[in-house]
């Protein structure tokens, strides 16, 4: 494009291909992938699909399809965020494979063009049982069954469990053996190589799998069953977020543990001997925020793949002898995921700040890797250029963001105007963003808007000290850290003072709705998304069983931090905001339930703020569906521009009002 062609227009104002639409179809995922011979299979989130989990099947000549009818939803909901939802019966497609179908929760026996049958048994309650993290023993899957014992699941019991092969559970509950519970949350069982222990995490309120986990070890009798069970690992300080049986070296284990401050991988032996394996001020895993989640591949001779590094992440082969070999080879690609491995290859995920994600097969010989799905090089040229930043706290802090300018290759702002900026706040809160190439982040930067993504105190991928920033001080930190990078963004002559924002989903939500009582001078407008609000009632009643004791790391213990629960509540300081919002909820979500975004709208409408209030029956926590998507950032751009003095072309208003409900 040449200079004359580029236009002037105001931040905001500026047109872009990328639409909505396709920021809401751009949100596919690819996750849980396995080898079958040389077969790559992976699971594939379709937001066009209502949000359905496919299973996708890759053969050696490069054709793809599905594995199963598009009535069939490949997730689980065990701890309400999910985990390993699948898994294949043998290295021939012919065998078979069980997977948990979303719609009732059942384990279920297939093969491919075949009429999926159960395994496991109809539970009391709808969708009340639920299973992940499969391991095949025989004529049996083991995995981690939990079951909800009220409807709303705010109750739940978990055991490690064999479900027989031939489906006589289906029929049969008696036919499920029990093998083992031995905490209150658990990972699924893995079974060494020769068959004769198993192994698992385990960990019990109040703590977090990344305040501390325990490394279980149990016998396997000749009969199936589990002996006494043994800590080898782990304890009340020390996450150990993985656990891999050497495929090769009876009695070893190889498990990522943060002993020293960072996820390492460690070697342990069955005696409880230790050998870290690569001593670095390097993350190489991360937060178990998904039960059966993988951050390392073991492929024998002591050798596995691993992803590693500070905020970002590489793809590398460690060597027995503690080498890392770095096996990427394209710097553009920030980001890498180990999914599978046939102990040869490794299927990885990989992007970056233009590249919006690809699947790669990739050999430990570091040749050039295999591309499995290409990235979609649409809207290539309408991308920000994002860029890792170190802002300084009140007190000298590190405060990393990701900063996404605003960006469109035929716009360009008047001379002398600054942008407006939103800051992004993660969910989680224990967990980070990525800085990779995102539509729904391009559907702002491509009008004029800028966004910097926090990477507030307590995030992952800094190591545990970051992360412990924010233990008994939610609502204070990530607020400070959110407020002090957008503050160095407007010190930098970068972003205009006058117009800041911002958004964030889940824990996010909370941050949003806590900034704008706490920095009223700062936010003119924030974007709210299914937020956690008033943190007593949540403790008390308001959540799902896995996060029910998750406040007394991030608030304080209750009843002893009482006052500081009430200090930090946006709720209970709801009387203090003055800027707009837009809040979206889901009316499905067991997380964040809709009965606190309805009593925090209330309140704005009692104080007359502005605001707009959107509902969606069919979504649960994290929203799924693209017409959801489509609906949320239209949302937000309109109320962003009316707050910020612009109107973006084609974006269908949304009204502000005291009465707030759309």
């Amino acid at each position: 494009m040449t200079e004359t062609q580029v236009r002037t227009s105001p931040y905001g104002t500026w047109t872009s291909p990328i639409g909505a639409d396709a920021a809401a179809a751009g949100q596919k995922k690819v996750e849980w992938a396995a080898f079958i011979g040389e077969e790559v299979w992976w699971t594939e989130w379709r937001p066009g699909e209502s949000g359905r989990v496919a299973l996708v099947r890759r053969t050696p000549d490069g054709s793809v399809g599905d594995a199963l009818g598009p009535g069939w939803n490949v997730r689980t909901r065990v701890i309400e965020y999910g985990g390993q939802p699948w898994l294949p019966l043998g290295d021939d497609p012919g065998a078979g494979f069980v997977f948990t179908h979303w719609d009732d929760q059942r384990v279920y026996r297939a093969v491919p063009g075949g009429r999926p049958e159960p395994v496991s048994p109809e539970p009391a309650l709808p969708g009340g049982a639920a299973y992940a993290d499969f391991c095949v023993v025989g004529d049996e899957v083991w995995c981690l069954r939990e079951v909800a014992l009220t409807a709303d699941r705010c109750e739940v019991r978990r055991d490690l469990v064999a479900l027989p092969l031939d489906g006589s559970a289906a029929g049969d509950p008696a036919a499920v053996r029990v093998l083992a519970a031995s905490h209150h949350l658990m990972t699924g069982p893995k079974v060494s190589p020769d068959g004769r222990y198993a192994c698992w995490l385990g960990w019990d309120h109040p703590r977090m799998p990344w305040d501390g986990t325990e490394l279980m070890v149990a016998p396997v009798g000749p009969d199936g069953t589990l002996g006494p069970a043994r800590v080898l690992a782990g304890g009340p300080g020390v996450a150990v977020s993985q656990a891999e049986w050497a495929p090769d070296r009876p009695g070893v284990l190889y498990v990522l543990s943060d002993t020293t401050g960072w996820w390492n991988v460690h070697e342990l032996g069955l005696d409880g001997s230790v050998r870290p394996l690569c001593a670095r001020e390097e993350e190489f895993g991360e937060a178990l925020w998904r039960i059966g989640a993988r951050w390392f591949l073991p492929v024998g001779g002591g050798r596995m793949f691993v992803t590693h590094g500070v905020g970002a992440r590489r793809l590398a082969l460690l060597g027995a002898d503690g080498s890392l070999t770095d096996l990427d080879g394209r710097e553009e690609l920030t980001e890498w995921a180990v999914l599978a491995t046939d102990g040869r290859r490794v299927v990885a995920s990989a992007a970056g700040p233009r590249d919006r994600g690809e699947l790669l097969l990739v050999g430990a010989d570091g040749g050039a890797p295999e591309v499995l799905r290409a990235s979609d090089t649409a809207y290539a040229d309408h991308l920000p250029p994002g860029y890792h930043a170190v802002f300084r706290g009140p007190e000298g802090e590190e405060v990393h963001a990701y900063v996404y300018p605003p960006h469109n290759p035929g716009f360009r702002a008047p001379e002398g105007e600054l942008p407006p900026y939103v800051v992004q706040a993660h969910g989680g809160p224990t967990t980070r963003s990525q800085l990779v190439a995102d539509l729904s982040t391009a559907f702002f930067t491509s009008r004029g808007v800028g966004v910097v993504d926090v990477q507030y105190g307590g995030s992952t991928g800094f190591g545990r000290a970051y992360r412990e920033r924010l233990r008994e001080a939610w609502g204070v930190v990530d607020v400070r850290d959110c407020a002090t990078a957008v503050r160095g963004l407007v010190a930098r002559g970068e972003a205009d003072p006058g117009r800041i924002g911002i958004r964030g989903g889940s824990a996010g939500g909370w941050t949003a709705a806590a900034s704008l009582a706490a920095e009223p001078e700062l936010y003119r407008v924030a974007g709210i998304y299914f937020p956690l609000l008033d943190p007593e009632e949540w403790r008390a009643q308001g959540t799902h069983d896995f996060e029910s004791r998750y406040l007394e790391s991030l608030i304080g213990p209750w009843p002893r931090a009482a006052g500081r629960y009430a200090q930090v509540s946006p709720l209970r300081r709801a009387g203090e905001v003055r800027a707009p919002f837009v809040l979206m909820q889901g009316l499905e979500d067991a997380v964040c339930p809709p009965v606190q975004a309805e009593r925090y709208v209330e309140r704005m409408r009692e104080s007359g703020v502005p605001h707009a209030y959107l509902t969606f029956k069919e979504e649960q926590h994290g929203f799924r569906m693209a017409r959801t998507v489509v609906d949320c950032l239209h949302a937000e751009l309109s109320v962003y521009g009316q707050v910020f003095g612009f109107e973006a072309p084609g974006v269908p208003r949304t009204e502000l009002s005291a009465d707030g409900r759309d």
